[in-house]
């Protein structure tokens, strides 16, 4: 097997890891709040996090180099993750992929005022057709939108944010910072509510959550693993693979079936984020904000944003190109 068809196949297993770990968010969000769901997972998750920050070898502090970053980056991984499992508990999962999948668009966009990135025709023509894709899922006017596509909005626009700023600080902080801050805010603010939502849960359940952790803990070891075996612009649009998952498993547990303009919309979105994607895998630069930073959205209970430096030798017409 070739390192590409070797990093594509670890990245298909690894998000149809995540697409069942949706499933169980889903099962569960039928009878729990997404609070509790997202506080107990990520309590099953601190020793598999405590392995992560083990081996953690850069020397230095706790303390974070960008501060008001680190804070807007925190603030979004835990508000990402409280509306991605609540848009899971309400909505079709098809429906909630579909619209997370505009992500990586709107990444291009947070590039241009956060890094200072410019954007060409050609990328920027392909963020507009894909954020209309996002309007041919939703069908404003046409269908009742409710509180669960607005959450899946917030989810989409969340983690896009968490993950540029990870591409403005990353060579700066250590990984282990990054990581940390996330998960302590989202035990300390998901515990502070717990106690008004709580409720009891049998131990079925309650393996549900600790089985949803060490899916999420192989699940990103697998893309890590597929990044390190295959180039990006063959891993990455392995994450679209997830709609195909999310048809399947919403058909055979829920009984929900996409319908036609959740399949259109979709595609569309797709077609959209794979071509940046090829766009991006065509240049030598290492800050691609797409290609090399997204694999998923980010819950704060594990990472699920690989963390990758600035090449220090790459151009700066490399790393700017006004032609992309």
């Amino acid at each position: 097997m070739s390192p590409n068809a070797k990093g594509a196949f670890l990245a298909l297993v690894a998000f149809g890891t995540y697409s069942l770990h949706d499933v169980i968010v889903k099962w569960l969000g039928a009878s729990y709040s997404p609070v509790q769901i997202v506080f107990f997972s990520g309590l099953f998750a601190f020793p598999l996090v405590t392995l992560i920050l083990i081996r953690e070898s850069q020397p230095g502090t706790l303390r974070p180099v960008h501060p008001w970053w680190m804070f807007a980056r925190t603030a979004s991984v835990v508000i990402t993750g409280l509306a991605a499992f609540y848009a899971f508990s309400v909505l079709p999962l098809a429906q909630v992929y579909a619209i997370l999948f505009a992500a990586p668009l709107l990444i291009t966009l947070l590039a241009i005022p956060v890094l200072g990135e410019q954007v060409g025709l050609r990328r920027g023509m392909a963020v507009v057709v894909g954020l209309c894709g996002v309007l041919v899922v939703l069908r404003p006017g046409a269908t009742p939108l409710g509180l669960g596509h607005l959450a899946a909005l917030v989810a989409a626009f969340g983690s896009s944010l968490a993950s540029i700023i990870v591409r403005k600080i990353g060579q700066d902080e250590r990984n282990v910072v990054m990581l940390l801050y996330p998960i302590l805010t989202n035990f300390l603010v998901m515990g502070a509510i717990l106690p008004f939502v709580y409720q009891p849960m049998p131990a079925l359940e309650m393996g549900g959550l600790a089985l949803m952790s060490v899916m999420a803990f192989i699940a990103s070891a697998l893309v890590i693993m597929a990044y390190k075996s295959g180039e990006a612009v063959v891993v990455a649009p392995m994450q679209y693979s997830q709609i195909l998952w999310a048809a399947f498993t919403g058909a055979v547990f829920f009984d929900e079936y996409p319908d036609a303009w959740t399949v259109a919309g979709a595609a569309i979105i797709i077609a959209s984020g794979t071509y940046i994607v090829w766009r991006e895998g065509g240049k030598s630069t290492t800050n691609r904000p797409v290609s090399r930073s997204r694999t998923r959205f980010e819950t704060g209970i594990l990472p699920r944003v690989r963390f990758f430096r600035k090449d220090p030798t790459a151009t700066e017409k490399e790393q700017a190109n006004p032609q992309d």
